[in-house]
């Protein structure tokens, strides 16, 4: 008998069932560094120690999406090994801030099963719940995964998941309990924009674009220990409905919000994912764009929170803002759907 992990299929999961994820990360200086290589992402409270300790923090923090790249990481092994396509993310809060230092493990539990009507496949809805060293969780959120199924006629469990939340409320939202942003710079920042500049229903084109390379995307999905086989096996994606390896999903989000600094520099700190589809794939060649969209202000007291529909696009520059049909239909442009929340200092 092989000893060797062939990951989960459909048919392997149960409701109720809790999977504790292999390696822990210590994350550090360095991966933030190889971070900022591969993404470009310019955002200062987690580029310079010195700006975040004037923000109140102890040094610069680790990005919050890389972050929930490698606590996703974490869970690829033991959930989506055999995935068709990560379908989606939602309730997703971002509960402690993590340093250069800390080191994460995953947690998932299984919180719904539904076999698709083709018998070959079914949808796996878990949440997945990133733990510090001291046992703090630091991470939360629910995904569901289309996964293929070992043997068509393998009797399954079907319980559909509770329908999670359209998003996460602003009540609900966790700032960092040592931010202060009085001492704010904007001008250290790179953005004049705060809080009260921005309304729902405005737009922002980032205007910038980014041509996704195959070495970069490797190397970026290796940093997360993303082991999906669709990212990385080229022999066997030669075969498959694409006819090559797709760019990680996580890859695509990451370089739209460094885009996103171009109309957002002040929107650093992350506080929440209400959702994201990746509705088209990305490849290597592709050129990556992107815009925003405001949907939503709360005022946090220390910090604004601005609620933020980042849509990405490829080949296609986003002066017409592309996105749905009157139909409901994407565009076909587009790569990205994604709905989160982020802190913004309030001018003072």
């Amino acid at each position: 008998m092989s000893k060797s992990n062939r990951g989960r299929y459909f048919e392997d999961f149960r409701i109720g069932e809790v999977i504790t994820h292999a390696t822990p990360r210590t994350l550090t200086e360095a991966d933030a560094a190889l971070n900022i290589a591969l993404t470009g992402t310019r955002y200062a409270l987690f580029c310079a120690d010195t700006f975040a300790q004037d923000c109140g923090l102890a040094q610069a923090p680790i990005d919050p999406l890389l972050v929930f790249h490698v606590v996703f990481g974490k869970s690829v092994p033991d959930i989506s090994l055999n995935a068709v396509a990560n379908l989606g993310y939602a309730e997703g809060k971002f509960l402690l801030p993590v340093y250069p230092g800390d080191t994460l493990h995953a947690v998932s539990e299984v919180l719904g099963l539904k076999q698709n009507s083709n018998a070959k496949t079914g949808v796996v809805t878990v949440r997945t719940t990133g733990v510090n060293q001291i046992s703090e969780p630091v991470l939360s959120y629910v995904r569901w995964v289309m996964v293929n199924k070992r043997d068509e006629n393998a009797p399954v469990e079907n319980a559909p998941p509770t329908t999670p939340a359209p998003f996460v409320p602003a009540n609900q939202l966790l700032l960092p309990p040592e931010l202060d942003l009085s001492a704010y710079d904007a001008v250290l920042a790179g953005s004049p924009h705060y809080f009260e500049d921005y309304k729902p229903g405005e737009k922002i084109d980032h205007l910038d674009g980014v041509t996704v390379e195959e070495a970069e995307h490797q190397l970026a999905t290796r940093l997360y220990q993303n082991t999906a086989r669709v990212h990385f096996d080229a022999i066997a994606q030669s075969s498959s409905r694409f006819g090559k390896r797709l760019i990680y999903g996580g890859v695509a989000i990451s370089l739209a919000r460094a885009l996103a600094f171009n109309g957002l520099g002040n929107a650093a700190y992350m506080l929440a994912i209400n959702g994201g589809r990746h509705v088209n794939p990305l490849f290597a060649g592709d050129t990556l764009y992107a815009w925003s969209e405001v949907l939503e202000v709360a005022d946090l007291g220390p910090a604004g929170a601005l609620r933020l529909r980042l849509v990405a696009t490829k080949n296609r520059p986003c002066a017409d803002f592309p996105g749905k049909n009157e139909a409901g239909e994407y565009d076909p442009a587009v790569v990205l759907d994604f709905d989160y929340w982020a802190a913004i200092a309030k001018r003072i």
